[in-house]
């Protein structure tokens, strides 16, 4: 899907802009959007930069996470959100949607040229096996190579998957963020790390900023000690939207009044009227 195209100035600026804001042990909180309203609304709320949430993506349309189904309304969401913000944003692209290396490269440089000043790409293919470390590698230097201005966060799903040995999951953990790192990646990403102690490990070892999955309750000061640079929120936001669409639906149908406010009508129809300038 072709949308419009940023000028190389703009993209330069704005994917500098994004490469800026991770610093280690000054963690920034990074929410994920799943449709042009969620992704305006959190750019209006002050967020500094908006990602992509790929289970959002692809459950609004009906497909699973993970499956390496979600390309196109990846791209499509890209193509609309990214001219409407004024913030960075950067696409979660689950695996890449394929195991070619050049496929995945070819993708990325799509987003690039369409605005996008970062990427997320994980380790696990579609099924939810992780890749060989050195084929990881692989797809990371050869989307390096094809869009060398795109952040591109190197995730990998060793703990998230529960992959391995749990007493070899850290080491492994390790090895596999120097390999992206060597290839070329601009950041790491560790969801599910179980404790601060694997932070420390992680940011002790690996030079790239770290990114980690924000939960309930997290310490962000122990984050930043730690060494984290990014927390990002994932599907939680998706996934709490539609708790509260079905407590609204149930309360209704009970006579009952909603919980929690709501996003007035009227404030909604002139965000989505609004453009760049006025986000």
């Amino acid at each position: 899907m072709n949308g419009p195209v940023m000028n190389g100035a703009a993209m330069t600026a704005r994917t500098h802009n994004f490469a800026a804001l991770h610093r280690r042990g000054q963690p920034f909180v990074l929410p994920n959007a799943w449709d042009v309203a969620s992704a305006l609304l959190l750019a209006e709320a002050g967020f500094p930069a908006v990602g992509t949430t790929s289970l959002g993506v692809t459950a609004a349309a009906g497909l699973v996470d993970g499956a390496g189904t979600g390309r196109a309304f990846t791209l499509a969401l890209a193509a609309a959100i990214v001219p409407r913000l004024r913030v960075p944003v950067t696409v979660d692209l689950e695996g890449g949607y394929s195991d070619e290396a050049s496929a995945v490269a070819e993708l990325a440089a799509e987003l690039a040229s369409l605005g996008a000043a970062g990427i997320n790409l994980e380790d696990a293919a579609a099924g939810g096996e992780l890749r060989p470390r050195d084929v990881q590698a692989k797809i990371v230097g050869a989307v390096v190579a094809a869009a060398p201005d795109l952040f591109l966060n190197a995730r990998t799903d060793t703990y998230w998957l529960q992959a391995g040995p749990p007493e070899s999951r850290l080491a492994e953990t390790i090895t596999r963020l120097k390999a992206y790192e060597d290839a070329g990646a601009s950041g790491v990403f560790v969801p599910a790390l179980p404790e601060i102690a694997s932070v420390a490990a992680v940011t002790d070892q690996v030079t790239l900023p770290l990114n980690v999955l924000w939960r309930p309750g997290q310490d962000m000061a122990r984050l930043a000690a730690a060494g984290v640079a990014r927390v990002s929120t994932g599907s939680a936001p998706y996934r709490r939207a539609l708790a509260a669409g079905l407590a609204t639906a149930i309360a209704a149908r009970a006579g009952a009044e909603p919980s929690g406010p709501d996003v007035p009508y009227g404030r909604l129809l002139d965000l989505l009227k609004s453009g760049p300038d006025g986000i």
